[in-house]
């Protein structure tokens, strides 16, 4: 009974079991959803904690103050040797001139009170923006070392707790996606289960009448296949909907711009891959899964 590889045969075959078992191909699309939108959620959450780390990695600053008793000349000077330090990646040189008009700049509610403020009450200081901010403790400590630093100020406390967020939020991310895809393999492999249940009679006739593995494996991997694309679709558009109101949401309340997020659409292409694939995968894996035990005839 060997027959060639008949694709629309196939397909007609997996959609026709599909809504034979209307309810549990329910069951098993909705599982699927719920699944990649779960697992979705937190990995964009790592994604975005990653990108906000990096912005912070910009944007957030070391403060090496030059010693009082060194010169102008002197302080600039250090420059090269600053430098040189591990993980530094850009230093900017501020004056004492400059660190006072920035301060009074800063405060001018209080522009009356420090009208009388000198010109040179500050030190000399470099601003130093580093690579990885993972690294800020070692690097605060290698630029005290450097003769002619005063002191360094960093915010390792800040880093360092933005480094562990995004860290147990990655983690958090990986961990489910192994249970969810393990949930959702034995979900699909139970659903094509019942279906190669009332069909078990006809695949052992198939199989005696000479049948292949792969000619009777087809349709249920069709099946599988179109209930996890199914699945992806829909938890697609369900996550960029969440995911819009979660963004609306921290802009609401995120006065001091401390939150920023990556715009749905512009991952929209990689995420939609993922999850068909991912829904391809369960799909196709659960079916495999099931029928392997109606072949042993």
């Amino acid at each position: 009974m060997a027959r060639r590889f008949d694709a629309g045969y196939y397909i007609s075959e997996g959609v026709h079991s599909i809504f034979t078992h209307g309810f549990m191909s329910f069951a098993a699309v909705c599982m699927i959803v719920a699944c990649l939108i779960i697992m979705g959620s937190f990995s964009l959450l790592a994604v975005n904690l990653d990108n906000m780390l990096g912005d912070l990695e910009n944007e957030n600053e070391m403060v090496v103050y030059i010693d009082d008793s060194l010169t102008q000349d002197q302080a600039r000077a250090l420059q090269p040797n600053l430098a040189q330090v591990d993980n530094v990646s850009q230093l900017t040189f501020v004056t004492k001139e400059a660190a006072v008009t920035d301060f009074k700049a800063k405060r001018q509610e209080i522009a009356d009170v420090l009208n009388d403020l000198p010109s040179d009450a500050f030190q000399d200081r470099y601003r130093v923006h580093v690579v990885d901010i993972e690294r800020m403790a070692q690097t605060k400590a290698a630029l005290e070392q450097v003769e002619g630093v005063s002191e360094v100020q960093a915010a390792i406390e800040i880093a360092d707790g933005f480094v562990m967020v995004r860290n147990i939020a990655t983690g958090v991310a990986m961990v489910l996606i192994g249970i969810l895809l393990v949930v959702s393999l034995f979900i699909i492999a139970n659903t094509i289960k019942l279906a190669t249940f009332y069909r078990r009679e006809e695949i052992a006739i198939m199989k005696m009448c000479g049948a292949t593995d792969g000619f009777i494996e087809w349709p249920f991997v069709v099946e599988g296949m179109i209930l996890g694309l199914t699945g992806a679709l829909i938890a697609f558009f369900v996550q960029w909907g969440l995911y819009q109101l979660v963004a609306k949401l921290a802009v609401q309340g995120n006065g001091l711009s401390l939150v920023t997020m990556i715009s749905y659409s512009s991952m929209a292409t990689t995420i939609l891959a993922v999850f068909c694939g991912v829904g391809a995968v369960i799909g196709v894996g659960g079916s495999l899964l099931a029928i392997r035990k109606f072949l042993q005839v």
